[in-house]
C-alpha cells in the first residue's frame, strides 16, 4: 500500500474498505488509494475543538438537530471523492441514513477543519474543492496561529460563497438553525468557560 507524511510507502495502493479496516481509530485519510496519516494535533488545536465540540454537541442534542462528530471518524465524501477525517463535523437527522459503523457514505452537512502549518494548503486548497464538489452546505476554516475565521456556505450554484460575521463580530449558522458563534471566543486563552457560554444560548 501507499503511505504518506509520516508512514511508510510501497508501490500498491489500497481499497477504501481495507483501509476501513487496517486504519480503524488511526487519524488517517484515505485519497485514490494512498493513506495520509495526520500528525499529532497542537494543544491549541485540541482546545479549540474542544470547545466546539462541547458548544455544538450539547445545543444539537438540546435542539434534537443531529449529531456531532469528530476524529477519528471517516467521511467518504462521494463514489470518486476521497475519505477524509474532518477535525469536527455535524449530521441533520435527515442525513442519518448515511452514518455507518466506522464512516459517513456521503458529505456531511457541515465540516470544520482547524488549520495548522502542516494542514494550510490542504484545508484550503484539496479539501474546498472537495468538500464543494461533495456538497458539504458549511465549511468553517479556523485558522489559531492568524486568528481568522473565514465561513463558506454553499450557493444554489453549488460553490461555496464566503459568510462574514455580523458588526458584532458573531457568525450566524446556516445549516446548524439557529446556532451563532462570537468569534473571538476562538482566540481566548483559556477558553471561555462552557457554563457561562452555555447561558447565552439559554441552554442552562
Amino acid at each position: 500500500m501507499t503511505v504518506s507524511n509520516m508512514g511508510t510507502a510501497s508501490k500498491e495502493k489500497i481499497g477504501y474498505e481495507d483501509f476501513l479496516i487496517q486504519y480503524e481509530g488511526t487519524r488517517a485519510e484515505w485519497i485514490n488509494g494512498e493513506v495520509v496519516v495526520s500528525p499529532s494535533e497542537s494543544a491549541r488545536h485540541q482546545d479549540i475543538i474542544g470547545f466546539l465540540l462541547c458548544l455544538l454537541d450539547t445545543y444539537v442534542e438540546f435542539h434534537d438537530l443531529g449529531k456531532v462528530m469528530i476524529v477519528s471518524f471517516q467521511v467518504k465524501l462521494g463514489p470518486d471523492l476521497p475519505g477524509r477525517e474532518p477535525d469536527l463535523f455535524f449530521v441533520a437527522s435527515a442525513n442519518f441514513d448515511r452514518l455507518k459503523s466506522t464512516y459517513l457514505d456521503g458529505p456531511a452537512d457541515m465540516v470544520v477543519e482547524i488549520i495548522s502549518p502542516e494542514s494550510i494548503n490542504r484545508d484550503r486548497g484539496e479539501k474546498f474543492v472537495e468538500y464543494e464538489a461533495a456538497g458539504v452546505s458549511e465549511y468553517w476554516l479556523i485558522d489559531p496561529i492568524r486568528e481568522q475565521a473565514d465561513f463558506y456556505r454553499l450557493g444554489a450554484d453549488e460553490r461555496y460563497h464566503p459568510v462574514l460575521p455580523d458588526d458584532d463580530g458573531i457568525f450566524h449558522s446556516g445549516t446548524v438553525k439557529g446556532f451563532w458563534l462570537r468569534v473571538s471566543w476562538l482566540w481566548q486563552t483559556p477558553m471561555p468557560p462552557i457554563l457561562e457560554v452555555w447561558k447565552e444560548f439559554n441552554l442552562l
